[in-house]
């Protein structure tokens, strides 16, 4: 049975098959991962097949290197595919590179019939005038077109189709079509910039005799100036975000937002709990916008719900990353001091940031001076932190209570000895509750610190 026999008899099966086929000249970057996910998504949903697809014909660009960065981008996103170059299937070869052979075949047999010709090394599909080529978008709807469209810029000339150039490489718009058919593609998702694509790639599907698939266009991503997506808005490449400390359950769940809705207002989501509602029919049609805010709320969401080692393993690189000695203390007191922060910090590096004094008391010292002790409150501030250390039972409940009876004995405020004590102890205005702070670093790790700033 030829590749074009199996692709139709799949069809027939109505079963969904859809593809992310990009190009391996750059990272996986933020357009390609959302349509990458889309598809996923819509693959996972429906039970069907996820085809990775590497359209390698720009050889001066293309580079093996790039290509496992882009499959290790789609991996740390969770994106896996069915099929592709690293793992085969019945619809082979996954890279334009190696399918030659095929869109020759298919040029010279346009040739055949009439409907293309030879200008030196290249071939040109003929575009014939009066041909309606109008499609039904999932997302936009019916969009209205005929090949009179097609014309040369500035010229009332219609513009032939280049399907070969004269490199022998296929053009973009003619080797999507042949791969799309061949291998059995039910649904074409891609980016809305493809839409003035799409009619030529109808012309021809329709000259080839083969059916025309879905096509769902995504909106495109803009940054908060209503701009398209660019470096100015900042990251843009997937491992920006993992490199800065973004979960990649959180960077999935951010993408998936990006013109899609899981209804009721639901904005943090698991990936399965996102293939299970997800919908083509719900996609917008309005340009959606990349907001950081937006991904860091949902980023501190998903750090919040980690299990207590997990989240450590996601902090423990950047502490390491800082020269902080994360050896001297056992995993599961590291973990215990990440609980403490209760969500505070939006990315694993920030709760490193946020965090370092648990692990070592050299960071409190750089950031405050025992200089910033107000004399006047020294004498009070020893007494204090005395009646603190002395109690038997040391535990946040007890700290309080102690502390509360002492400020109210002695007529004085409690946020000043509080605050002073948090300073102390994590150098940080802001912080966890301090008398759980306290009680984690341990006794004796308060007294020392104490003693540094002579408040005891």
């Amino acid at each position: 049975m030829t590749s074009a026999e199996t692709a139709q008899n799949r069809k027939e099966k109505q079963e969904v098959r859809v593809r992310f086929a990009p190009s391996p000249t750059g990272a996986l970057h933020i357009g390609g991962g959302h349509t990458a996910l889309f598809n996923w998504l819509w693959a996972r949903h429906t039970g069907g097949r996820f085809i990775l697809r590497i359209e390698d014909t720009d050889r001066a660009r293309s580079t093996a290197a790039y290509e496992e960065t882009i499959m290790s981008g789609m991996n740390w996103l969770g994106l896996d595919w069915d099929e592709g170059p690293d793992r085969g299937g019945d619809y082979g070869p996954y890279r334009q590179s190696e399918r030659l052979d095929l869109y020759r075949e298919h040029a010279g047999r346009l040739v055949a019939e009439g409907r293309a010709y030879r200008d030196g090394e290249a071939i040109l599909f003929k575009v014939l005038p009066g041909q309606d080529l109008s499609f039904d978008d999932v997302v936009y709807g019916r969009i209205e077109t005929t090949s009179d469209g097609l014309r040369e810029k500035d010229s009332d000339a219609l513009k032939d189709i280049v399907l070969i150039k004269s490199d022998g490489m296929p053009t973009y718009n003619y080797a999507v079509v042949i791969d799309d058919h061949l291998m059995a593609i039910s649904h074409v998702i891609r980016g809305e910039d493809h839409i003035s694509n799409t009619p030529k790639q109808i012309l021809l599907y329709r000259a080839l005799g083969w059916e025309v698939p879905q096509f769902a266009h995504l909106p495109m991503i803009l940054g908060r100036d209503k701009k398209k997506l660019s470096k100015r808005h900042g990251a843009t490449s997937v491992y920006e975000f993992r490199d800065m400390g973004y979960m990649p359950d959180s960077v999935f769940n951010f993408l998936a937002l990006l013109g899609w809705s899981a209804g009721e207002d639901r904005e943090i989501f698991t990936r399965g709990e996102a293939a299970s509602l997800f919908e083509l029919s719900r996609v917008t049609r309005k340009a959606a916008v990349f907001d950081p805010d937006k991904l860091n709320f949902i980023n501190q969401e998903h750090l919040k719900r980690l299990d207590p080692m997990v989240r450590l393993a996601m902090v423990r690189p950047f502490w390491l990353e800082a020269g902080l000695p994360v050896e001297n203390h056992d995993d599961a007191w590291l973990a215990g001091a990440l609980t403490l922060m209760e969500g505070r910090g939006r990315t694993a590096r920030e709760m490193a940031e946020f965090s370092d004094y648990f692990v070592s008391f050299e960071p409190v010292k750089a950031r405050y001076s025992a200089d910033a002790v107000p004399d006047d409150l020294r004498p009070g501030l020893r007494d204090f932190f005395g009646v603190l250390l002395s109690l038997p039972d040391w535990t946040p409940e007890n700290l309080e209570e102690a502390a509360r009876r002492w400020v109210a004995d002695h007529g004085v405020k409690m946020k000043d000895y509080a605050m002073t004590l948090r300073f102390a102890l994590t150098g940080m205005k802001v912080s966890p509750g301090i008398f759980e702070v306290a009680v984690h670093l341990g006794r004796d790790e308060v007294r020392r610190r104490l003693e540094h700033y002579a408040l005891i």
